[in-house]
């Protein structure tokens, strides 16, 4: 109809500002986050109760049990996008929840290592479908210049949650436990995020289907909003495209940048998962104690999530510039695990402590920065694809420690750096070509709209 009113969603997002909705969603996703990074990190801290449980000859049998749930985020991340994309964020937030917690409770009750590679395997499908529509359910509801902050402060909790598994190993003494509470968490969270959940307000945008949750929504952020009979909600800062077919992740002046996005996140991903899978079984062969690795990682995800927090804003500013200079810098800091732990405790939970800064502040800045390449249409779909190509990198990653595990451990660690090396180079090329993307195309440029 010609003369129909028109709503545009970004403005009016911008107009409103943070509101108790947004509070709440950060809520929900922060605890989705944490889940997810509690059961990403399980099995690392449980692989060294394992080798002493079963009874292990060789600490390199361990190499596909700890690679299991990658390769299944490698697929899920894709399946778990491509749901979000096609029937909203928080039906596959809640399906991926389930779907994880249930075999990763399973898992406690496993007897031999065939066993957890099956169950691990069938977990990691759901735990790919976490991040990418965390980051979309953020920012597609955030006023634009918040986008970034609010994905970069929940996703920026999946280290956070990778610390627990290491506090309930060092309680409990056992790796049962781990998994008990990595599957019962999760699906009692999904079943209640069924009624407590909002789905992305521009993915309701974009769905006709999802016109009355939106307006009813829209009432409860602005009641003083008076919507227009037969109004047609647009996204106004965005170019959207017709369909879900990945092809679409190479238009628009990305056909470079995508692959070099895959390439950049199986680089970190690599690096980062070859330091959680196989640090708590090195530093228990370096004569550490058990509590000693578990704290280890602790250490190393927490350091994580206050990277995520502080370097948010200037990863919203700089973005893929500032990373690559993290990139650059995390480079002599895990060099230096493996010397770190032969001095002292302390030295070694700095130097984890820093490491998990750099590397996964890192990784949590290009989840968000790499998912804000593409529009709403598209935002889970390229997010996921990013994450499941780059998990090859994290199944590489602790393959390779199987192969080098017999490696003096300073020197393992030595080698460990080099993917954040290559990184750092690969995420400035990035940049470049972005800002050249962005000069060629000023209608993806996006401003914030000021507030009346």
């Amino acid at each position: 109809m010609a003369d129909q009113p028109v709503v545009p969603v970004s403005k009016f997002l911008d107009e409103r500002g943070l509101t108790s909705f947004h509070f709440a969603l950060m809520a929900w996703t922060v605890m989705l986050a944490l889940i997810d990074g509690y059961d990403i990190a399980a099995i690392a801290v449980a692989s060294p109760h394992l080798v002493r449980e079963w009874h292990l000859a060789n600490r390199a049998a361990l190499g596909p049990v700890l690679s299991a749930s990658l390769i299944g985020i490698l697929f899920g991340s894709a399946i778990f996008g491509w749901i979000g994309d096609r029937y909203g964020r928080k039906v596959a937030l809640i399906s991926s929840n389930l779907l994880f917690g249930i075999f990763t409770w399973i898992a406690a009750y496993a007897t031999n290592l065939d066993q957890m590679f099956w169950l691990r395997l069938i977990a990691g499908l759901g735990i790919g479908g976490v991040i990418p529509n965390v980051v979309a359910i953020n920012a597609e509801s955030a006023p634009r210049r918040l986008r970034a902050t609010l994905a970069l402060v929940t996703v920026g909790c999946v280290p956070l949650g990778g610390a627990f598994p290491g506090i309930v190993a060092d309680v409990t003494h056992g790796w049962k436990m781990i998994f008990l509470i990595g599957g019962i968490v999760p699906v009692v969270v999904a079943l209640a995020a069924i009624f407590g959940l909002s789905e992305s307000i521009k993915f309701m945008t974009l769905h006709e289907s999802q016109r009355g949750r939106l307006e009813k929504l829209i009432k409860t952020l602005r009641p003083d909003f008076v919507i227009p009979a037969n109004a047609k909600y647009i996204i106004e800062d965005e170019h959207q495209f017709p369909g879900f077919n990945p092809a679409y992740l190479f238009r628009d002046g990305l056909a470079v940048i995508t692959p070099l996005l895959w390439l950049l996140f199986a680089l970190n991903l690599m690096g980062f998962f070859f330091l959680l899978s196989w640090t708590p079984t090195l530093l228990v062969a370096a004569k550490l104690p058990l509590s000693t690795a578990g704290l280890a990682i602790s250490s190393l995800q927490v350091g994580g999530t206050v990277g995520a927090l502080l370097l948010a804003r200037w990863f919203e500013r700089q973005q893929f510039l500032a990373i690559s200079l993290v990139f650059l810098i995390s480079v002599p800091v895990v060099a230096l695990i493996g010397y770190a732990g032969a001095s002292s405790v302390p030295v070694l939970m700095i130097v984890t402590f820093f490491a998990g800064f750099c590397v996964l502040g890192v990784q949590t800045g290009i989840n968000v920065v790499g998912a804000l390449v593409y529009p709403t249409s598209l935002r889970a779909n390229g997010s996921g694809w990013q994450l499941g190509i780059g998990r090859i990198g994290s199944i590489v990653g602790p393959l390779l420690g199987a192969l080098f595990v017999g490696m003096p451990v300073q020197h393992l660690y030595m080698w460990s750096s080099l993917p954040f090396l290559a990184g750092a180079v690969v995420c400035f090329i990035i940049h470049r070509l972005n800002q050249e993307r962005l000069r060629e195309r000023p209608y993806l440029q996006q401003q914030p709209v000021a507030a009346e």
